[in-house]
This record gives structure tokens, C-alpha cells and sequence, in this order.
């Protein structure tokens, strides 16, 4: 498992746009960057390599459990333009999901982690 893991990590290279933040036997929570401007979380560029990333790790087929936006998420290497107010900064989409399979097919553990995003009028 931990070469699969590996390959994964080593295509993204030194990016941090798709990760594998929480990780078990059972399946786990994927986060990816989006911006709401640019499609937002179903328009990102990084949710396909989300979605092949769950899909190496359970062979079988998986469920997904909960989508959400990923709060206290920030990112230092992201840039912003002088005198202007950058809320798109580090936003995070999760999926919590997990394997089909026998054996494999239970609930993930913590599912607090990971909050929908809800928006006020």
C-alpha cells in the first residue's frame, strides 16, 4: 500500500493540491484546492486527480460518505495582489468516503474533521 501511496505523492511532485489528509484501511478524506471563481470545488482542475486518487486506494469501487469544504486551511505559498482582499485564498474541498468490499466497507472513524459549507444570506 505504501508504494501506491508513494507514486501518488511523487506524480503531484511538491504540490499540495490534491492530498490524502486522513488515511485507513477503510478509506479516508481527500482534499484538493479550488476557488470559487474558477468553476468552484465541481469545476477544479484537481477534483478528477481527487476522485483517481480515491479510486487507487479502494480497487473495488468506494461510497462516498460526505463533501465539504475543509475549514482552517491556509497556504503560504499562495499569492496575492497588493491592496486587495484575497478571500479565495487556501480554500479546500474534502470528500470523506469509503471502500467497498467486505471486509473493507465500514464508516470512517472521524467524521468532525470535515465540515459542509454552509453559507448565510
Amino acid at each position: 500500500m505504501l508504494p501506491c501511496a508513494l507514486a501518488f505523492l511523487t506524480s503531484l511532485g511538491c504540490s499540495e493540491a490534491v492530498l490524502m489528509s486522513q488515511e485507513s484501511d477503510h478509506g479516508g478524506v481527500v482534499t484538493y484546492v479550488f476557488k470559487q471563481d474558477r468553476g468552484g470545488p465541481m469545476g477544479s482542475p484537481y477534483r478528477r486527480p481527487a476522485l483517481d486518487a480515491i479510486q487507487a486506494k479502494c480497487k473495488a469501487g468506494s461510497r462516498v460518505l460526505r463533501e465539504g469544504e475543509v475549514k482552517g486551511y491556509t497556504s503560504a505559498g499562495m499569492g496575492t495582489i497588493e491592496g486587495t482582499e484575497d478571500e479565495e485564498r487556501g480554500r479546500r474541498w474534502g470528500i470523506q468516503f469509503e471502500c467497498k468490499g467486505g471486509e473493507g466497507e465500514h464508516p470512517a472513524a472521524n467524521q468532525s474533521q470535515l465540515e459542509p459549507q454552509r453559507r448565510h444570506p
